[in-house]
């Protein structure tokens, strides 16, 4: 389940210490996937971000995942630069300089098809993942 995202450039963050050197010293866009084991993380949420990836010429600078239920400490750690949103595991966050821009909770995902989830996330990365932005 992680490898689904390691294999295509996800760095995987293990602790806190992780995630707070990867907030506080990436600059640019930083995708960050929290992962779960549930049906709709294996289902919608990893291969909906990888078709982004992979479908988009628009794409952020980094990117990053959490494990929830594995990595309980990254994860938490992790969620504390989401609020306000409350916890949510699978979940997709595009980060500009540290700061969220972007963030698609696990009933966004829920019942929706990778292909969506794709087309949702590319359209974000249009908006924020350019020069421009």
């Amino acid at each position: 389940m992680k490898a689904e995202l390691t294999n295509v450039g996800f760095q995987d963050l293990t602790s806190a210490e992780e995630v707070d050197n990867f907030m506080q010293n990436t600059k640019g866009t930083a995708l960050v996937v929290i992962n779960s084991v549930c049906g709709c993380a294996a289902g919608a949420a990893r291969p909906g971000v990888r078709a982004a990836l992979a479908g988009s010429d628009v794409k952020p600078d980094h990117l990053a995942t959490v494990f929830a239920g594995a990595d309980l400490e990254a994860t938490a750690k992790m969620r504390e630069y989401t609020l306000p949103y409350p916890p949510s595991s699978p979940a997709v966050a595009l980060f500009k300089d540290g700061e969220l821009i972007h963030f698609v909770e696990r009933h966004h995902i829920e019942g929706r098809s990778a292909q969506m989830i794709a087309e949702h996330l590319k359209m974000a990365f249009e908006e924020f993942c350019t020069e421009e932005a």
